[in-house]
């Protein structure tokens, strides 16, 4: 753990190379300056070999107490175990200060020549070592919780994004079974009023536009482009069930076609116009398809079905749970009684990732 680079940094957060040269030094000169006499005193030869002794001892302490720092960060790993961590960390720097220095002085002891100082002075710089080396350690235990906090931040944001994922794939797979279960509304009553060549050719249109599904992936936002062209795909398979009677003004500059939206959110909106709406030759049905105010908007004129077809609750509340996860915008219902009208925001890809920015605050 000592000499492993990968693992040292995995539990003191950082490569602590170059702050522990500077720390041992730092603590073997105060160290030499608080033992031994001044330089009038004694020789420049004695004063070195003195300072190597500390330098020694200051480099087995430091390495005592990082070892037991590493220890305790193993085995007490999460937040609320750092009281605990803190204090048996507190003991064991006050212990292995004062055990490595009885150690030393036995030792130096031994060598004829050095002369250990008084117990009182000892006391006095036991004292200062082990503030000494708290504070530096505090250091150790600042960076470390820094990190941890900015990781386990990191990590809540990125359950947040897989959940959030998640829901968006569930929606998104939700959409499609709608659409397809619609469509299929739409075929029987083809087989059942029109030519088998006309059930081929819609199940032909109905191909085409699976393709364009499958091909348009699992994206959360799409280009308006893509999307006009699927829906003009699936109106153009229910014309072959209106006729003249269901008409569409498309009113999109080209400069807003590079703009995104949500997948299927504009064919879902003329599904839902198509399904609610008396749609024949003396009330033909006119969606207007146009862009206001940076939105695409898509509103009609109400002429409400005596019956309704059985509904799959999907649509708008679709649309909207699907713009709040992904932009955190809303789009904007109308409904005067008279006309129906849905606005869907344009965005861009960055809306997306300020979404996302906007969740790690």
């Amino acid at each position: 753990m000592l000499v492993n680079k990968e693992k040292r940094i995995k539990y003191l957060g950082f490569d602590d190379t170059w702050f522990s040269v500077i720390g041992i030094l730092t603590i073997s000169v105060v160290t030499y300056y608080l033992f031994n006499p001044s330089l009038d005193v004694v020789s420049l030869t004695d004063a070195v070999l003195s300072w190597v002794g500390s330098l020694f001892f200051t480099a087995i302490d430091w390495f005592i107490n990082r070892a037991i720092m590493i220890f305790l960060r193993k085995k007490y790993p999460d937040f609320r175990d750092d009281a605990k961590r803190i204090t048996l960390f507190f003991l064991a720097v006050v212990c292995s200060v004062v055990l490595v220095d009885f150690i030393g002085v036995r030792l130096l002891s031994l060598i004829p020549g050095i002369n250990v100082v008084d117990y009182q002075s000892r006391i006095k710089a036991l004292l200062t070592i082990i503030f000494l080396t708290i504070m530096i350690m505090a250091i150790y235990e600042a960076i470390y919780y820094n990190i941890r906090l900015k990781k386990s931040v990191r990590e809540e944001e990125q359950s947040k994004q897989i959940l959030i994922q998640a829901q968006l794939d569930a929606l998104l797979n939700q959409a499609q079974p709608h659409f397809f279960f619609n469509t299929l509304n739409t075929l029987r009553d083809i087989i059942d009023q029109n030519s088998k060549e006309d059930a081929k050719e819609f199940v032909d249109k109905l191909s085409d536009i699976y393709r364009f599904l499958l091909e348009a992936g699992n994206d959360n936002l799409i280009s308006l482009k893509n999307e006009l062209r699927f829906a003009k795909a699936y109106i153009h398979i229910q014309s072959e069930r209106f006729g003249d009677n269901l008409k569409l003004n498309w009113d999109i500059p080209k400069t807003s076609l590079d703009a995104m939206i949500v997948p299927m959110s504009l064919q879902l909106l003329l599904e839902n116009a198509i399904k609610h709406n008396v749609i024949s030759k003396a009330k033909p049905l006119l969606i207007n398809v146009t862009i206001r105010d940076n939105k695409l908007v898509v509103d009609n004129k109400m002429e409400p079905k005596s019956t309704q077809l059985p509904s799959t609750k999907v649509g708008l509340a679709n649309i909207e749970k699907r713009y709040t996860l992904i932009s955190g915008k809303s789009i904007e219902i109308r409904n005067d009684g008279n006309r129906f009208m849905v606005s869907l925001p344009l965005l861009t890809r960055s809306d997306k990732k300020n979404k996302d920015a906007d969740t790690n605050h």
